[in-house]
């Protein structure tokens, strides 16, 4: 399986700042900088669950909801709001962020 050229540049990166290895106490901060962001396959895949379930309009509390289970991982607001952004560019409806909806 071919390697993506984007993996080439962070390894090459990686290795231009860590000649000799990256050191113990730079792993943490190293990770943060390499948060994991959905892919377009899990965004669409977090749509159509929200779709398949009914829970639209979407509102934050369901698209994270969603989010965690899809990926086990829990959801960064830039992925809630691609999400989001991606049901209203298909005309799905989406709650007011600023509403709490009740449930009775």
């Amino acid at each position: 399986m071919p390697v993506p050229s984007f993996l080439h540049s962070i390894v090459g990166w990686l290795r231009g700042g860590y000649p000799d290895g990256v050191p113990e106490s730079d792993y943490i901060p190293l990770l943060a900088i390499l948060t994991r962001r959905l892919s377009e396959e899990e965004v669409q895949s977090v749509m159509d669950a929200l779709i398949a379930d009914g829970r639209l309009p979407a509102d934050k509390a369901g698209i994270s909801v969603t989010i965690t289970k899809i990926t086990n991982e829990m959801p960064r607001e830039e992925d809630i709001d691609r999400v989001r952004a991606n049901l209203a560019a298909g005309g799905w409806p989406l709650a007011d962020p600023f509403t709490i909806r009740r449930t009775d």
